[in-house]
């Protein structure tokens, strides 16, 4: 039986060095992890061994790793935390569009990948099981989704409109610190008919930064890939 203080990390990565270097580290870091070579092996094990959240590579001897997106999807709602090439930026969209939850580049300092497994973690049992949260709050800004509002603490709500208050909305219940592409916040609030017209976006997410004002800094942008929402990792 998975012992729930040690959540399990599987990683799928044909890279022996990486298996090396992370598996004394997830230990130390009270985690159990799980080694998978090719895409296969990934599924199998996630398959059997349920573990919290995926790490998966994208360049795996078996295959290009996208394509176990949809099928780990099929049957896990674990995050999966995509493992990059810094030159992968088109793979890491596609990845992210196929419904991973986030990306970290190769290479990568530890710290990083940490806190991105953490903040991963915490939003998997933050929206699982239930109905979405009624209000959310983060840095100082309350989102009242019954209400259609939001507002900076001890302020008025903001004056957004009805395409800023889609988007903010959209952002913030991705979750804390989940990189939504282009193309899904596009879909999301102006349809798929849209889904390339980045320029909507760039000037959408320009006017919600200057009325949410210090705040702003909470829309975090992942260049030529998305958007993030919350505080920095």
């Amino acid at each position: 039986m998975n012992d729930v203080s040690r959540p399990r990390i599987l990683v799928v990565d044909d890279e022996p060095q990486i298996h090396r270097f992370l598996t004394p580290a997830l230990e130390a870091a009270g985690y159990e992890p799980l080694r998978a070579e090719t895409a296969a092996e990934g599924l199998r094990l996630a398959a059997e061994r349920s573990p919290a959240l995926v790490l998966l590579d994208l360049g795996l001897p078996d295959g290009d790793g996208k394509a176990a997106i949809p099928k780990l999807r099929g049957f896990s709602e674990a995050p999966i935390v995509i493992l990059s090439a810094r030159d992968q930026e088109a793979e890491k969209v596609a990845a992210l569009d196929a419904g991973a939850d986030d990306y970290v580049e190769k290479p990568f300092a530890l710290g990083e990948l940490l806190a991105r497994l953490r903040v991963a973690l915490r939003r998997a049992g933050r929206q699982a099981p239930g109905a979405p949260e009624a209000v959310i709050r983060a840095g100082g800004l309350e989102v009242d989704f019954s209400r259609r509002t939001a507002r900076i603490e001890g302020a008025e709500p903001l004056k957004l409109t009805p395409r800023e208050w889609d988007l903010l909305a959209v952002l913030v219940r991705g979750g804390e610190g989940r990189v939504m592409t282009h193309r899904q916040l596009l879909t999301a609030v102006w349809g798929p008919a849209q889904a390339e017209e980045a320029q909507y976006l760039r000037v959408y997410i320009g006017h919600l930064r200057q009325k949410l004002g210090p705040l702003g800094r909470l829309i975090r942008t992942e260049p030529g890939v998305g958007y993030r929402f919350g505080e920095a990792d």
